[in-house]
């Protein structure tokens, strides 16, 4: 019987969550921040590659010492 109960409740919260859910909305500059977010968060392990990462500006000015040199 607590199978039962459990079971309905668990349900029933699970349909009341689905509705609440179908109401809510968020405003547009929202999700582009959170796009935008994502697609960072998404390609962090790239960072190295990006044209305008800190690590390769220093490399390519004369006279600036990579870490490895130290």
């Amino acid at each position: 019987m607590k199978v039962w109960i459990a079971t309905f409740i668990l349900l029933f919260a699970i349909a009341e969550l689905f509705e609440w859910l179908q109401k809510f909305s968020l405003p547009l500059p929202i999700y582009i921040l959170g796009g935008a977010l994502l697609a960072i968060a998404s390609n962090y392990q790239y960072r190295g590659s990006f044209p305008f990462s800190i690590s390769s500006y220093k490399q390519q000015l004369p006279g600036s010492q990579s870490p490895e040199d130290t």
